[in-house]
């Protein structure tokens, strides 16, 4: 699951999607197995931001 570089919304947004079109695959979201839909795209919402702050340090 490649990560897109930036911290612009629409790289955010893309980053988002890649998450839960994995999570909708596999039924986890890395290791973790969220129980319902509503979790699972908080923590990909969490995710793409949390690799955003990380890309401009």
């Amino acid at each position: 699951m490649p990560f897109k570089n930036g911290k612009s919304k629409k790289v955010i947004s893309q980053n988002i999607e890649e998450l839960m079109h994995s999570y909708h695959q596999t039924g986890t979201i890395g290791t973790s197995t969220p129980e319902s839909n509503e979790k699972a795209q908080k923590q990909a919402i969490a995710i793409a931001f949390n690799r955003a702050q990380k890309k401009k340090k």
